[in-house]
């Protein structure tokens, strides 16, 4: 299942969420990118396709690579949610991110006082 970027970004606007950034490169060293980020808050949502069908991720090389990938952004202070393409324009997936980027922007509060 294949899905618009800017629909989905369209859909996350209505439900009160911050913009978001698609493709987002993080890693100073490497071309690993984020499906959706909000930078500020470090926070992702990571779409799985194929997992179904026997896709290139759900393979033995691609977990790996994707363990790797996974494992280098939380070292770097990342928070990531993972979802299936059908789980990106669910309410579920977007309270799972409200909470996410809650928490930061609480700690940010915290800090600043």
């Amino acid at each position: 299942m294949k899905y618009n970027p800017n629909i989905v970004l369209a859909y996350f606007k209505s439900c009160g969420l911050p913009p978001a950034v698609t493709e987002h490169v993080f890693h100073p060293t490497r071309r690993w990118r984020f499906d959706f980020a909000w930078i500020d808050e470090k926070v992702v949502l990571e779409v799985e396709g194929g997992i179904w069908i026997g896709g290139g991720h759900s393979r033995g090389s691609g977990v790996s690579k994707d363990m790797e990938k996974y494992n280098a952004a939380t070292l770097l202070g990342w928070r990531i949610i993972r979802c299936q393409p059908k789980e990106i324009c669910m309410m579920e997936t977007v309270m799972m991110l409200k909470l996410l980027i809650d928490q930061q922007i609480n700690v940010v509060h915290l800090k600043i006082v």
